[in-house]
């Protein structure tokens, strides 16, 4: 799907850009995809001289789901000496938080398209179980014990 935007992005920019294709949900559940992006990514970084890649301009990217794999994947590798260091991560409307669909973003942008709130939820769903059922709990927030969003507070929520 993202072939086309990819090829613009390498011709512009006069890079590789490497487009990982990913198992999906509901077929693969969680996972599945963070597994093959991030067996992508080493396996690259670990060959650069093969693709004629200078180490040190090394940048992954990912919109929407890929932006939360992108993350998972600068994560996993931040702490490894033995692959070189990424330089960035550009992540275009990631999805990075599960723990509370009732923050102001998601409030003031409920009736927007592209991704409303329900179906950001939904797709959430879909990408860790591979169904639905409890989707309206998660709006309502009540799918977090309360000890869990205590702990978290500091990063997810209104404030």
């Amino acid at each position: 799907t993202h072939e086309e935007l990819c090829r613009f992005i390498a011709r512009e920019s006069e890079s590789v850009v490497v487009s990982v294709g990913y198992r999906l949900a509901p077929e693969h559940k969680y996972p599945a995809a963070y597994e093959d992006c991030l067996n992508a990514t080493q396996h690259f970084l670990q060959h650069l001289q093969h693709y004629g890649v200078d180490p040190a301009r090394v940048t992954v990217c990912g919109d929407s789901a890929g932006g939360n794999l992108a993350a998972a994947v600068s994560q996993s590798l931040a702490g490894r000496s033995d692959l070189p260091r990424l330089r960035a991560q550009i992540l275009i409307y990631p999805g990075l938080q599960a723990l509370d669909f009732n923050l102001p973003s998601y409030q003031q942008n409920r009736g927007v398209p592209l991704l409303f709130r329900e179906r950001a939820a939904f797709y959430m769903l879909q990408y860790l179980n591979g169904n639905a059922i409890k989707l309206e709990e998660v709006l309502e927030g009540s799918h977090i014990p309360v000890d869990i969003k205590l702990k978290y507070r500091k990063w997810v929520s209104p404030d």
